[in-house]
Parts: C-alpha cells; sequence; structure tokens
C-alpha cells in the first residue's frame, strides 16, 4: 500500500510514476485525497464529540445524584452518545471507503523503471551460448515420455487439466534440483523456513494478493487459500512485528509446492510442464530497513543467477517495464532460461524490491538506531528457483543423439547417476 501523506503532499510525482504501470482513466487520486480529508475532517468531529461526552461525565461526578442538574447532565450525555455513536459510524464508512480506494493501487514504480508492458521490457545481461545439436532435438515432453520421467496423461485423469505427474528419474530430477538449492541457500546463510500450505485473508491481503487477484488463488474452507508462491507465507513472519534496525536484515528461503489457477488461455506451444497448476519452487525473502534494500536486490538477483549458472544453462536478465511487474513491485528482474525446442526463453526466477508496499499492508515495523520513530521494513522476494520450467530446459538442453539425459554435474550427488536412460 503507497504511504497516503506521500499522495496527498507529492500528488503529481505519484501519478506519473503510478501512470507507467496504469492508464489515467482508472487513476484517480483526488478522488483519494478528498476521501482522505473528509475522513480527517470526521475525524475530528468525532474526538471533539467524544470530549464533550467525557465533560459531560466529569461534571456529573461533581453533581448529586438525583437533582435537577442531574437529570439534564444524563439527558445531554445520552444525546451526546448518539451524535458519538453516528460519528463512529460515519467514520468506519469513511476509513473503508479510503482503504477501498488505497489497497488496490499498485506500488510505485522506481524512477529507472520504464512505462509499459511487456513490450518495453529490455533485456540487460545474456550469459553463456544457446546449445547446439548435430540431430533432431525432442521436446521435453516427448523426451519425459519415453524415458518415463513425466506422466501427463495420469495426472490428468486424477487431477485435470495442466497438472503434471514426476515419475522414476523425473521425480528423482525434480527432488534433486530442490535439494540442490536447500544446499545452496544453506551455505549462504539463510533460514530455511518450511510453511504452511495454507494461509488466511489478512495473510493474503498483507502479501499483496488481496483483493485485487482474489480469483487467481484457489481458495478451500475456512477461509483458508493454498499459496501461490512461498512469498505470501514468509511476508507474514513479521506482520504486526516491531524490529530493531540493528537485527536488519532478516534473509529467509522457503520450498513449497506453489498454486496458481491461471486464469486465461495458453498458446499452443506452451504445454507439458510450461504452465501447470501446481510446481515446487524455493523462494528467497529478505527484510531490510528502508536504505538498505537496493543493496538486497542486488544479491538477491546475483543469488538467483548463479544457481543457473551452475546448472550450466543459457540465460538472460530482464528488467521488467512497470506495467509487467507485479502489483507491489517497484522493480523486478527475471531471470529467464532458454528452451531449445521451442527457441525461446522463459522466466525461472522473478525478483522483486516490494519496497514498503506489503509491511505497510502488514504493520511491519522497525527501531531506526538514531532512536527515530519507527518506519515500515522493506521488503524483497525472489525465486531461487522455480523447477517446472528450469526441468524443461534441462531436459531439452542436455539430451543426447540416443535419446538419453546428460545430469548437470551439480545435480549427481542428489541424483546417484550421471545419465538418465532407457
Amino acid at each position: 500500500m503507497i504511504d497516503i501523506k506521500k499522495i496527498v503532499e507529492e500528488t503529481d510525482v505519484v501519478k506519473q510514476g503510478l501512470l507507467k504501470r496504469m492508464d489515467e482513466d482508472k487513476l484517480d487520486l483526488n478522488g483519494i485525497i478528498a476521501l482522505y480529508k473528509k475522513r480527517k475532517q470526521i475525524q475530528t468531529q468525532y474526538d471533539n464529540k467524544r470530549g464533550e461526552q467525557n465533560g459531560f461525565n466529569e461534571q456529573m461526578s461533581k453533581v448529586e445524584k438525583g437533582s435537577d442538574e442531574f437529570k439534564k447532565l444524563i439527558a445531554d450525555l445520552k444525546a451526546k452518545s448518539e451524535e458519538v455513536k453516528a460519528l463512529e459510524v460515519e467514520l468506519k464508512n469513511a476509513e473503508a471507503e479510503l482503504k477501498a480506494k488505497m489497497e488496490v493501487l499498485p506500488n510505485i514504480p522506481e524512477e529507472d523503471v520504464v512505462a509499459g508492458g511487456k513490450e518495453n521490457n529490455e533485456v540487460i545481461k545474456m550469459v553463456g551460448e544457446k546449445p547446439t545439436f548435430d540431430f533432431p532435438i525432442k521436446d521435453h515432453v516427448e523426451l519425459g515420455k519415453n524415458l518415463g520421467m513425466f506422466d501427463f496423461e495420469t495426472a490428468s485423469k486424477i487431477s485435470g487439466t495442466n497438472f503434471a505427474m514426476y515419475r522414476g528419474m523425473g521425480a528423482r530430477l525434480e527432488w534433486a534440483l530442490v535439494n540442490f538449492f536447500i544446499s545452496e541457500h544453506n551455505k549462504s546463510g539463510y533460514e530455511m523456513v518450511i510453511p504452511p500450505n495454507l494461509v488466511i485473508e489478512q495473510s493474503a491481503y498483507a502479501a499483496g494478493q488481496l483483493p485485487k487477484f482474489k480469483e487467481d488463488v484457489y481458495w478451500v474452507q475456512d477461509g483458508l487459500c493454498l499459496i501461490p508462491t512461498a512469498e505470501t507465507v514468509l511476508t507474514n513472519i513479521y506482520r504486526d512485528n516491531l524490529l530493531e534496525e540493528k537485527d536488519l536484515p532478516k534473509k529467509f528461503f522457503a520450498y513449497t509446492p506453489c498454486y496458481r489457477r491461471e486464469a486465461g488461455t495458453y498458446r499452443a506451444s506452451e504445454k507439458g510442464l510450461i504452465r501447470v497448476h501446481q510446481f515446487n519452487k524455493v523462494e528467497m525473502y529478505q527484510f531490510t530497513a528502508e536504505d538498505k534494500s537496493k543493496e538486497a536486490f542486488e544479491e538477491l538477483v546475483a543469488k538467483a543467477e548463479d544457481l543457473v549458472k551452475k546448472l550450466g544453462l543459457h540465460y538472460r536478465v530482464v528488467k521488467l517495464a512497470a506495467g509487467d511487474c507485479s502489483a507491489g513491485a517497484a522493480r523486478t528482474y527475471d531471470i529467464e532460461v532458454y528452451m531449445p525446442a521451442m527457441d525461446t526463453y522463459y522466466e525461472v526466477s522473478s525478483v522483486s524490491n516490494v519496497t514498503d508496499y506489503q509491511a505497510r499492508r502488514g504493520n511491519m515495523k522497525y527501531k531506526p538506531t538514531d532512536g527515530s520513530k519507527p518506519k515500515y521494513m522493506h521488503t524483497l522476494n525472489g525465486s531461487g528457483l522455480a523447477t517446472s520450467r528450469l526441468m524443461v530446459a534441462l531436459v531439452e538442453a542436455y539430451q543426447q543423439k540416443d535419446g538419453s539425459i546428460i545430469v548437470p554435474e551439480v545435480l549427481r550427488p542428489f541424483m546417484g547417476v550421471d545419465k538418465i536412460e532407457i
């Protein structure tokens, strides 16, 4: 959530930032400012009436019970109480109206983030070379079927479309990836978390999934939803907490399955593991002081890149335009790996600096070391990494002429083999 004071005091700056990612006809900052002033006015009236109400109580303590003056004070107090109750209702309504307008605003993009959508994304780095083959290559679906690694047919029979079942060496390769990521993150001093896969609405709200993206998550009974990412859980570790600046940054990583409805249509080429409703991911997360988030962002990008490099895959880093960033992100870099059979790139990691957007929604603050008033933390997240598309890249990039697949060296200790073959 954006700071309302920034909207009021720096309206033009906020407007220009938000117009990088929103249509002007959907942005009504003047309406928000009017609601803010209305709520402030009602709050003043309410405080004044409460003061008058307390004054009557004080006067009553000084007059004789049962006297005419006492009876008059009771009548006046009753009337004043009704006024206070009416203003209390007005205040709650005004606050709800303002909140409804504020909570759907996306974060303000950082100054150097360009306007527009995917068409304005910028490739800022290319690493490695595209793999070359001296034989006709197969896609991951055919390779996986031939080697008994992926069973989409059975998964579809059990769960419906866009689900995957990993079997045999496919399951072992998937688990090797997860264990490799966990091992690497443990080496770098991040605290490992195995979180719940279900969260309450308040947690989804703090992370920014609600209310705007309510239809994109799976809802179950008792007001719980399945997490679309471990970010949802990790964001809430310090919800309603006040930390000391000296204790920041806090660095976490978590392995979870992720569940996404992925509403919309798929391209014909996006088959197999490219877009699925359930996939595995290791997520990195940091809570920082406000002046340390840029440094933390670079660290997360470097960590994600390092994992892809160690897997020996060709990839690129893409700086997203404002309209392609998630609602809470002020800056996002995607790491995209090359898929040989499709001759294209797909995201396996998205690293975002969310600044104080989630912290305001979740009331997460820290006490500065200089003794000044508490400030909102900055939060950052990054995939480290998501496995489903990595499996596509690995299987296709390491395929051999005889239909076997070479296991990347870093995964062999977790696999126990150096080649997957019939």
